[in-house]
């Protein structure tokens, strides 16, 4: 179900009676309670699966959000449940038989992701509910967040950003040059294990307000556009942070007025977003080749 269906707000152009009439709704406010912590939680994690390399692991730990989350509407508990219990234990799978070479990862990784999938369509199958539960569960909605889901979301992004806070400096020795950070005694693979968990956490955040298709897009696109605006790791993720925000809370407001899915408009503005940097920098680079070089001075005697 969508609010356009029942009520139709209308967007006035009177931004800040239109703010005022948004949250008047306190579904709305936990909505982007919801939204604000998912999006600093994602942006987060997600410069760290771009910088090491691991969107194919988040792709799958996404993926396995919709079984998870499908198997706890069927067994009557609630959802959230369902999603953060299958993300981080997929994630604790696809770390503990990871083998040290790509092929084997990628090979265990797409393994573990399409059994998983399939099992989430044969709950989807079993559940003889209304099909809005599962389009939800794939598309998601800002609809029914209650206060306490908002205080699980919460909970669990404080203890994902206390945990990267500690393991950071180490955690971004190993994901730029893993053997120099291990031949110095960095734990590399104990903090690719945790890391993993902590992808899992933050996946089953994020699938809450954007749905499990299409939480891979919150989690990587603000990350991968903020690395191409700057190499410089702290303003690289403050700037995945902002990025993210702006696309949660703009969605949340595009999809309060249009008729349209919420994950549809999320995932949109981070897209426009990533294509305005990477066009930006192809036009950067094209007037450096332009550009002519400047003479270089006589020398007289």
């Amino acid at each position: 179900m969508l609010l356009a269906d029942a009520a139709a707000p209308a967007w006035s152009w009177n931004l800040i009676a239109d703010v005022q009439q948004m949250w008047s709704f306190p579904f709305m406010v936990n909505a982007f309670r919801a939204g604000a912590i998912t999006a600093v939680v994602s942006a987060v994690v997600g410069w760290f699966v771009v910088l090491r390399r691991q969107t194919f692991a988040a792709h799958t730990v996404s993926t396995v959000a919709f079984p998870g989350a499908a198997g706890a509407v069927l067994l009557g508990v609630g959802a959230v449940y369902g999603y953060f219990a299958l993300c981080v234990a997929a994630a604790l799978v696809i770390a503990a038989l990871r083998g040290s070479g790509d092929r084997e990862g990628a090979a265990l990784t797409g393994t573990v992701q399409a059994f998983l999938l399939a099992a989430g369509f044969l709950f989807i199958a079993l559940y003889k509910g209304l099909l809005e539960g599962p389009q939800t569960i794939l598309f998601g909605t800002f609809l029914g967040i209650t206060s306490a889901q908002v205080t699980v979301l919460a909970g669990a992004g404080i203890a994902v950003l206390a945990v990267l806070a500690l393991i950071g400096r180490p955690l971004l020795f190993a994901s730029v040059d893993p053997q120099v950070a291990a031949g110095r005694g960095v734990p590399v693979r104990a903090l690719s294990v945790l890391f993993l968990v902590l992808l899992g956490a933050a996946t089953a955040e994020a699938s809450q307000i954007t749905g499990t298709l299409l939480v891979f897009a919150l989690m990587v696109i603000p990350a991968a556009t903020a690395q191409t605006l700057t190499a410089r790791p702290g303003p690289s993720l403050a700037l995945a942070v902002l990025l993210a925000f702006a696309a949660t809370w703009l969605g949340l407001t595009a999809a309060y007025y249009a008729p349209y899915p919420l994950g549809f408009f999320v995932t949109s503005f981070a897209f426009a977003g990533y294509v305005l940097a990477r066009g930006g920098q192809a036009l950067y680079a094209i007037r450096g080749r332009l550009r002519p070089s400047l003479p270089a001075k006589e020398v007289t005697a």
